[in-house]
């Protein structure tokens, strides 16, 4: 579903669009077009791209591209697929109940789960905040056991 929705593969690119996306909520996927989780959370993403146009806009960045390895570093995208969100060119963060409040990590379970997501994210964003709660029940987050290495 990738051909529906703007595909990033350069480190200019997404710089571009995360400075220029003004007063929305900016939804980045990072992972792959060949990935099987990676199709099943571009399929919800596309068919809720109208839904949420009104305030955010959504896009998808090829963690393939050499350019990009940046951006896997700085946001430690180490699973995929992995949703970063932001609004007016800051990083919005999330509180899901993991140790982990930068991205979302693995696909939405239902296109709601996405709206709802990304609309608390709007809401909190007009207040001023640059986190807020997870507004889906914790049945409906993904799981995963986040290691983190010293250095």
């Amino acid at each position: 579903m990738s051909f529906v929705l703007t595909t990033l593969t350069k480190k200019h690119e997404v710089d571009t669009i995360i400075r220029d996306t003004l007063e929305k909520v900016l939804v980045l996927r990072f992972g792959r077009p060949t990935d099987r989780a990676c199709l099943v959370l571009d399929d919800i993403l596309s068919k809720s791209a109208w839904d949420v146009s009104k305030f955010a806009t959504v896009a998808l960045v090829d963690i393939d591209s050499e350019e990009i390895q940046v951006y896997l570093k700085y946001f430690d995208i180490t699973l995929i697929p992995s949703t970063v969100f932001f609004f007016n060119a800051h990083h919005m963060k999330m509180d899901s109940g993991s140790a982990d409040h930068t991205k979302w990590i693995g696909a939405f379970h239902k296109k709601q789960d996405f709206i709802d997501v990304v609309e608390a994210i709007y809401r909190g964003a007009m207040k001023g905040k640059l986190i807020v709660k997870c507004p889906l029940p914790p049945e409906r987050i993904p799981k995963y056991q986040l290691l983190y290495k010293g250095v």
